[in-house]
């Protein structure tokens, strides 16, 4: 039976960051363990390239979303292939073939009864003359309130929205006030798969931070999906040329395409995999639960496809110890933050197999990328590995021609079976553990046996050292290869070792006795300067972005020292000899207060009089061009004018603001 690994599709708007990498390159990890045990895998992903966050980004840099995934699309391939990260088919969603079979699929689901048409109210711009889909309207979210995008709430609480669900739209494009009109969409009677999915998840496999999310989600009331719209990019609606497909059912529908594409390539038959019997195992990231463990599996029923065996769901990234976000600049460029800057692929594979257990959140620090690779590939593998071959080489020239010790057979056999759990379990973590515990023990053990020493007073009990401990050698190669292909490949060519066919169980094999070439050194310490040096380009793109974590926080005891109450301007006047000065005359309720504020470049005087704005009363008082200002206006900054914040409605002075 063959096994189909899919990766969540990195979307073709943007380069690859970090958390990219949290899913393809466990993903790839998985794989390679699974082929070494001999399963018949097949490993497909691809790129995203439809929805409105591309068209928008393709308008603004003034060139056709086809030409701006053109560039990420090879982008994504090119860093994929620098990280030893090996797709057997790497697609696009914008492809011929996933245009083909995500019409079919909608119409298969059409005829089974599973899509309808509704007519429903829709945000409408009357100065674009256009509906707007998804990203191009913005407004309230009708749940929590907070500001929210179309098609999410993503400032707040995070729900999927359905078109027309926004409160008080407006066009993302103009900032126009959008008004509601009524249009034709079309809908996937997701409510209609409730009790289907509820036995589903009951059997799927994957990772509990997935499969407890979408069970607690099935639970609730599950709203039908509207599956159309109002869009020239994309996979059109079938039998209509004004709309296109939703971008969440194309893109999953990529993972059948690319599966059909490589099946062309080598001849398999892709209805094996995907009408019959098959393991099928997907590798996302969490905010995307939602759609691989509801939707997804609910569509491709309704379809009569195979269902996924297993979603395995990758904990959020944190930068630094900090929220991960492009927009505030907690972010590390794969390309331009570390391949450019020198970095070895797999010392970051191993940070992010190593740092935690797959399903928790991960951290990347520069600080702890330093001492993961400096104490553990430095110090503890890549020592043991070279202090061996060096010494063997050095001494013998080969490996000897004895066997290896029963107590060595049974470490690595232990270290073995740890990996073979760890890896059915997701646990990627747990499996590098078990190796690098090998790897320990290999230090210990040449150590404590002091074969400098041996190779003068017993060269025969010096052979079975060296043995023992290339034995371990062959283990780690063989072992880690998943984790760390290019190093390990490295160190396989030196022993003897094709990794191009390795299989888990060689690493009781004996390793065969043969000429030796001279070691290098497999790993290289990573200098403290380079360090810093990563660390201070960090904080000057948080720096830029205008990020204000880098100061301290402030407590509530520190925010209620400040007195800002709701003031009335009653007076206004230039300051002579200042182009950006006015002199106001605010009345506070209890009193009247004069206060110096640099207004005049954005407001007139007498546009002033009679505004409510809050004043921080109990601010030192301080002469501007000789005028005493006796407390301050609060404003905003856009672009480094001033703009007033106003009360909603009409207040009484004095008011205090909490």
């Amino acid at each position: 039976m063959k096994t189909l690994v899919t990766c969540g599709l990195p979307y073709a708007n943007g380069p690859c960051h970090i958390g990219h990498l949290r899913t393809y390159i466990p993903a790839d990890v998985y794989v390679r363990y699974l082929r070494m045990l001999g399963k018949d895998v097949v490993f497909v992903c691809g790129s995203d390239t439809h929805g409105t966050p591309i068209v928008i980004n393709a308008e603004e840099r003034n060139m056709t979303p086809k030409e701006l995934i053109k560039i990420y699309h090879r982008h994504f391939k090119e860093i994929f292939e620098k990280m030893s990260i090996e797709f057997d088919y790497y697609g696009s969603t914008d492809d011929y073939s996933n245009h083909h079979r995500t019409q079919e699929i909608v119409l298969e689901l059409i005829r089974n009864g599973y899509v309808y048409s509704k007519t429903i109210p829709l945000a409408y711009c009357p100065v674009c003359d256009r509906f707007l889909p998804d990203r191009y309207v913005e407004g309230t979210c009708p749940y929590c309130g907070m500001e929210a995008r179309g098609d999410e709430c993503d400032q707040g609480c995070g729900r999927h929205l359905e078109p027309g669900e926004i409160l008080n739209p407006r066009c993302k494009i103009d900032g126009a006030k959008a008004e509601y009109r009524e249009q034709e969409h079309y809908f996937f009677r997701l409510s209609s798969f409730k009790e289907f999915l509820l036995r589903y998840l009951e059997d799927l496999k994957g990772t509990e931070n997935a499969l407890n999310y979408a069970r607690e989600w099935v639970k609730r009331e599950l709203k039908d999906w509207c599956i159309s719209r109002n869009l020239d990019w994309g996979v059109k609606f079938p039998g209509r040329d004004d709309m296109v497909v939703y971008v969440w059912v194309d893109a999953p529908i990529g993972y059948i395409s690319f599966t059909e594409e490589y099946a062309k390539r080598t001849g398999i038959n892709w209805e094996e995999i995907w009408k019959e019997k098959s393991e099928i195992v997907h590798f996302i990231g969490l905010d995307i639960v939602y759609h691989h463990c509801i939707f997804w599996p609910a569509m491709l029923k309704g379809a009569g496809y195979t269902l996924p065996s297993a979603v395995v769901a990758s904990g959020m990234v944190k930068i630094q110890d900090k929220t991960f976000s492009k927009s505030r600049g907690y972010v590390v460029w794969v390309e331009d933050d570390y391949l450019k800057e020198g970095f070895h692929p797999d010392y970051l594979r191993y940070y992010l197999v190593n740092y935690t257990s797959h399903q928790k959140d991960l951290n990347f620090s520069w600080k702890i990328f330093e001492d993961k690779v400096n104490n553990e590939l430095v110090n503890t593998l890549g020592n043991f590995m070279y202090r061996v071959l060096h010494f063997t080489w050095k001494n013998f020239g080969r490996i000897p021609e004895v066997s290896v010790s029963s107590e060595i057979i049974k470490k690595i056999e232990e270290a073995r079976k740890n990996v073979i759990e760890s890896i059915e379990s997701y646990e990627f973590k747990e499996a590098s553990d078990a190796v690098m515990e090998l790897a320990s023990f290999g230090n210990s053990y040449f150590q404590h046996n002091k074969p400098w020493e041996l190779i003068k007073s017993n060269l025969e009990k010096c052979q079975q050292v060296i043995k023992d401990c290339l034995q371990i050698v062959k283990a780690l190669t063989i072992l880690f290869y998943p984790v760390m292909p290019s190093s390990m490949k490295e160190i396989g060519d030196i022993i003897g070792i094709d990794t191009t066919s390795l299989k888990i169980e060689d690493v009781q094999v004996e390793i065969s006795p043969l000429k030796l070439s001279r070691p290098s050194v497999p790993f290289k310490k990573i200098e403290k300067e380079k360090i810093i040096e990563m660390q201070e380009k960090l904080i000057r793109r948080i720096e830029k972005m205008g990020n204000t974590d880098t100061q301290e926080y402030v407590t509530l005891e520190d925010f209620q020292k400040m007195n800002i109450r709701i003031g009335k301007i009653i007076a206004a006047e230039r300051i002579k000899g200042s182009s950006k000065l006015l002199k106001l005359e605010v009345d506070i309720g209890d009193e009247k207060r004069q206060i110096v504020a640099g207004f005049a470049t954005s407001y007139r005087p007498e546009e002033l009089i009679g505004e409510l704005v809050p004043i921080l009363v109990n601010m030192k008082p301080a002469k501007l061009m000789g005028v005493e200002s006796q407390g301050m206006i609060l404003a905003a900054d856009v672009n480094g004018k001033p703009v007033l914040l106003k009360t909603e409605k009409e207040v009484p002075t004095g008011s205090i603001v909490r």
